[in-house]
């Protein structure tokens, strides 16, 4: 008996020696790609820091627009500066936790193994577009500047014929599967994506810097958690990954 009661306090008092977290909590985070695959290296350490569990969904404004006109319920959101901004002045995020998180410049992509054409000049990149097969970028983010730079080069109506612009955000993916071969999107998803290669940033005179900003849901009934992991993303353990990924870290909340 002496011997059961003696192990049943030891089992308590290792019980009692674990460290309790308050107010842990489920934050439901909506992301782009580019912060998807951040929180995919970071998130676990985020989670067992904090003893918060993230809830994570990858997708573009549209989608985002979609779930919340559906009601869904969400507490962070990380999109393009322009679709938060938008939110915040709707009423949907509280401005001040408005915080710009990382940028990213866009690339060309080709499958992994494929030839990489010269895009190392803005004459280059305008021949090796024309030369190209197929070509995807997308509809939203850098896919309208992508937009904007072959009505500037003259060659939009050119190349108009084997251009593909998806609905979501696979234009890596189908780089990947040889369905396309050129694509044009934020570096960090060239980075991140099984099966396709790096050609290089878009020259100098064309480039553009996408960035991803982060806000708290005024509707959140989490938001102190979601400030944390805002927090956290702006942090030393985020960084490394940040830039591993292609990507500039952003500054911190705005007042």
């Amino acid at each position: 008996m002496n011997r059961i009661i003696s192990t049943t306090a030891v089992a308590l008092a290792l019980i009692l020696a674990q460290p309790v977290i308050a107010n842990a909590a489920e934050i439901k985070v909506w992301t782009a790609r580019a912060i998807a695959t951040v929180l995919a290296e970071i998130g676990p350490q985020f989670e067992r820091t904090t003893g918060h569990n993230l809830n994570v969904y990858s997708g573009l404004p549209a989608d985002f627009v979609r779930r919340a006109n559906a009601s869904e319920a969400f507490d962070v959101l990380i999109s393009g500066s322009g679709p938060v901004d938008s939110w915040i002045k709707d009423g949907k995020i509280i401005a001040a936790t408005r915080t710009d998180i990382v940028r990213s410049g866009i690339g060309v992509e080709v499958r992994a193994g494929a030839p990489k054409p010269d895009i190392s000049s803005v004459e280059a990149f305008k021949h090796a577009l024309l030369d190209a097969k197929s070509i995807a970028y997308l509809r939203v983010g850098s896919g309208i500047h992508v937009a904007s730079v072959l009505e500037r080069l003259g060659i939009a109506e050119a190349v108009k014929s084997k251009v593909t612009r998806p609905e979501s955000d696979i234009v890596s993916e189908l780089v990947a599967k040889g369905e396309v071969e050129l694509g044009m999107v934020v570096i960090t998803q060239i980075l991140t994506t099984p099966g396709v290669d790096l050609v290089g940033p878009l020259p100098p005179e064309i480039q553009s810097y996408v960035v991803f900003t982060a806000g708290v849901s005024a509707n959140s009934k989490v938001p102190g958690a979601a400030r944390d992991l805002i927090k956290f993303l702006n942090g030393p353990i985020a960084t490394p990954v940040i830039k591993a990924q292609g990507m500039e870290p952003g500054g911190g909340i705005s007042k």
